[in-house]
């Protein structure tokens, strides 16, 4: 699993870091995936975080 965000529609508001640190971390004020992808045991903490976004910007591959 991959997990990618739209840097123009991430409005930086910390929760993908605060569900899944693992995989997210804020940056200049906005978020930004961690490695090139989503840890084995991370996968259930990043789908709540891409449905836990505010303005959906973190998609799944």
């Amino acid at each position: 699993m991959k997990a990618v965000i739209d840097a123009e529609a991430c409005i930086g508001c910390g929760l993908c870091a605060s569900d899944c640190p693992e995989v997210f971390e804020q940056k200049d004020e906005k978020a930004v995936v961690i490695g090139d992808s989503v840890p084995a045991g991370k996968e259930e903490a990043c789908t709540t975080a891409a449905t836990n976004c505010p303005v959906t910007c973190i998609k799944l591959e």
